[in-house]
């Protein structure tokens, strides 16, 4: 009998066939060249942005320090990273399925008879000791159920480890954004703030000039107007500041430090300038891809679960149970006594085998169409952000001749004002354009900054994971 329970043993950790269909990386469903106006010389020495680590994109010290608390802090990254332990612990769970479950049990006492009731030349004092190993419901995994099990298990793992990464890049680059956001906004209030004082400057002099008669009440009255915009856009751009500081705080997960918060846009280190590839492959390299391909891993494997359920499961069940008085003649004097008890399970019908089958495939025709819409998605955030990077410098140039030609503008309306060749019309017409192009400005300026932590995330920047679950 113990030649037989060795040769199950054997038989049973030997066997490591599955039914898991084939898999081939079904083909992307998107051209095969991003776009772009690079040479195609340019895609063999373009960097593996997937690779990049976000210190190398992101060179803002303080920023980078804001970051590090962030990834230590930020509750949703924590509740992903959480998410990883609990699907390994899972997989180890599932995993464990494939080996048998020892368990021993033993006993023992002594035991004092009465002189009268103890034969003479016999020992008054006896000793019994007792000892049960046993192996509890071990299946044999000879058509690979079990293994199919694990194998799902740990593309699942895989996946949730691919969600965390794609976490972490989304949480560098919101914190990225909302410290540029909360930057551009102050810079917004100081520029309200400097519109205000020269409004209340102006207003006062045009004051002075209705009061004596050298300018009519209708220009004083538009001298007004300029100024009360102005208070309003005072107010406005501190409460922008504030709730972008409030973001920021919710994003590190506790009081930001004040040294390291940005005062304006203006200054700032901008982001490493990322030059990609041409291959739409690299967006295979995205956690959401990876994630995707995974769970399509996954489906695969129950479709091996519900096959191999069409066909017998054997659970072996053993014991090894003894029983001496001397526990030091407990296993040499041949006392234990082995016991199996095997057990197979034969489908001959099952309508619900049947369904779970059908289900297994429907669900990987899912998975996959999931996973032909994470590449596609993939391409067009990749496609809008190269689109921006492309033009969002020329852009800006533009603004900033444009905010040149406004201020020279209201430099000249404002002169020929307090010559009195014209009225105060043109000078808060003037006023008002400039403004508005300073603070277009700014904007396009924070659109700058993210345009290449945009690009660095769309493919999947920050560094693969590894592929394999910790033992």
């Amino acid at each position: 009998m113990r030649i037989v329970f060795i040769a199950l043993l054997t038989l049973g950790c030997l066997c490591g066939c599955t039914m898991i269909p084939k898999y081939e990386r079904p083909a992307a469903p998107v051209p095969q060249l991003l776009p772009g106006e690079a040479e195609p010389a340019a895609q063999d020495a373009a960097p593996d942005i997937s690779q990049l680590p976000w210190r190398e994109v992101i060179t803002d010290a303080n920023l980078q320090r804001l970051i590090d608390i962030a990834l230590e802090n930020n509750r949703d990254f924590r509740l992903a990273a959480q998410r990883v332990e609990l699907t390994r612990a899972l997989y180890n769970i599932q995993r464990q399925e494939l080996f048998p479950s020892l368990y021993a049990v033993g006993g023992g006492g002594r035991q004092r008879s009465a002189a009268d009731l103890t034969p003479p030349g016999q020992p008054r004092t006896s000793k019994h000791y007792s000892a049960n190993l046993s192996v509890l419901s071990w299946e044999l995994d000879f058509f690979g159920y079990l293994r199919s099990l694990s194998e799902q298990a740990i593309q699942e793992y895989l996946a949730t480890e691919q969600a965390r990464r794609s976490a972490q890049i989304m949480l560098v680059a919101t914190v990225a954004q909302g410290y540029w956001s909360l930057a551009a906004e102050r810079e917004a209030l100081q520029l309200a703030e400097s519109t205000l004082k020269s409004q209340q400057e102006a207003y006062a002099l045009v004051k002075h000039q209705y009061e004596t008669g050298l300018v009519n009440e209708l220009d004083f009255r538009r001298a007004q107007t300029p100024l009360e915009i102005a208070r309003v856009d005072v107010a406005r751009y501190q409460r922008q500041a504030e709730q972008a500081g409030n973001a920021l705080r919710l994003l590190l997960g506790q009081e930001p430090p004040a040294q390291l918060l940005p005062a304006q846009l203006s200054g700032l280190a901008a982001p490493a300038t990322l030059r990609p590839g041409l291959s739409s492959e690299q967006l295979l390299l995205r956690p959401d891809v990876i994630a995707a391909e995974h769970q399509l891993l996954a489906a695969q494997a129950t479709i091996g679960v519900a096959r191999a359920a069409f066909f017998p499961r054997i659970t072996l069940t053993g014991a090894l149970g003894t029983a001496s008085d001397e526990l030091s003649r407990l296993f040499k004097s041949g006392n234990g006594t082995w016991s199996f008890t095997p057990q197979i399970t034969m489908p001959i019908f099952d309508a619900r085998t049947w369904s779970a089958h059908r289900a297994s495939k429907v669900q990987r025709e899912m998975a996959l169409t999931q996973y032909e819409r994470a590449i596609q998605n993939a391409f067009r955030e990749t496609a809008d952000a190269l689109s921006l990077c492309r033009t969002i410098g020329n852009q800006r140039q533009a603004q900033e001749a444009l905010v040149s030609a406004l201020a020279e503008t209201y430099r000249l309306a404002q002169l020929r004002f307090e010559k009195g060749v014209d009225s105060y019309l043109g000078v808060l017409d003037a006023q008002r354009s400039l403004f508005a192009a300073q603070q277009a400005l700014i904007s396009l300026r924070l659109a700058e900054h993210s345009s290449q932590l945009q690009l660095y995330a769309a493919l999947g920047g920050g560094g693969a994971a590894a592929d394999q679950p910790a033992e």
